[in-house]
């Protein structure tokens, strides 16, 4: 018999809530604590919608992002997922960003040993595997990396072979990302203590209003260009997407987050361009709301794009 085989991503893996609903993807939710307020970002897009719509996100430079601990971990693969599955892939956000990676590797080791009983109280049989990675990226990197796993398991490939082909597509998984204030981009920047961000930087950067196209990969995120205005950036992103489509893609997907309105995100110059490339080339392109956890840290009105390309420059 196959083994069942499931997929687990943490809230700020950025993906279409249908597709994740559709595809049975199990969410490690984060807690954002703003002030004394406390929202759980489990990637509803209408709560992360109504975050966005609310004045709340432009002052989220100061939040806390708190992710599942290894003992919430723990929890929820022994009283559920040990018996749902007999293999699950835990993809997490660069290691760099969070310490859910070493939450969930720590919850690994109990979980392996512990699994029999519940499996058993539940009439299941057999032993049950679990492999946890790091993406080394983050938002839509991570989605369109989920998205490629969910298609191999649909498709009945090994759970073996599954595993050996994402740690080949990790190393070819790109996140890109431009935020609207780099002064937000900044005040986050230093609350985890990354100074690459500087005062004057983020003061020259919004005075000639030049917008840093980020990218995530490997583990690090570091700024690939800068253009002037966020909407001329956007048509930069989007059109250098379209040429690595054109190019061919490793996987065929292509995930696109805004921290905003979905018909704000359409608006964007050269969107439409990139939307008839993805169908031109059999590309599905999965748009979605940004998760409340990457908008508290990209900001409002952000924009992320992720593919997985031969390894490559962004010019």
């Amino acid at each position: 018999m196959a083994s069942r085989v499931g997929l687990v991503v943490d809230a700020s893996c950025d993906l279409p809530e249908d597709f994740v609903r559709q595809h049975r993807i199990e969410i490690l939710p984060v807690s954002i604590r703003l002030g004394d307020d406390q929202l759980i970002d489990q990637r509803s897009e209408q709560a992360a919608l109504a975050f966005y719509r609310s004045q709340i996100g432009d002052k989220a430079h100061d939040a806390e992002s708190v992710p599942y601990t290894t003992e919430q971990i723990n929890a929820l693969f022994l009283e559920r997922l040990v018996s749902e599955f007999d293999f699950v892939f835990c993809q997490t956000v660069m290691r760099s960003r969070s310490p859910i990676f070493e939450n969930a590797t720590k919850a690994s080791f109990s979980i392996l040993s512990q699994y029999h009983e519940p499996r058993r109280a539940a009439g299941v049989q057999g032993p049950f595997a679990l492999r946890v990675i790091n993406t080394g990226t983050l938002f839509a990197g991570q989605g369109v990396l989920a998205a490629e796993t969910v298609r191999m398991i649909a498709d009945g490939m090994d759970p073996n072979d599954i595993r050996k082909r994402i740690e080949t597509l990790v190393n070819c998984t790109r996140a890109y990302a431009i935020p609207t204030d780099l002064y937000y981009l900044r005040a986050r920047a230093r609350l985890k203590g990354d100074r690459s961000v500087s005062l004057l930087s983020a003061a020259l950067g919004s005075a000639l209003d030049i917008k840093p196209i980020l990218c995530g990969y490997g583990d690090e995120t570091k700024p690939v260009d800068k253009v002037r205005g966020f909407e001329p950036a956007a048509r930069k992103l989007f059109a250098y997407a379209v040429r690595k489509i054109e190019q061919g893609l490793m996987a065929p997907y292509l995930s696109v987050s805004f921290a905003g309105e979905m018909k704000d995100l359409r608006a964007l110059p050269g969107y439409d361009q990139l939307s008839a490339a993805c169908q031109e080339a059999g590309v599905e392109l999965l748009a979605s709301v940004m998760s409340v956890t990457a908008g508290v840290n990209m900001g409002p009105g952000a924009l992320s794009l992720g593919l997985i390309a031969q390894p490559h420059t962004f010019h």
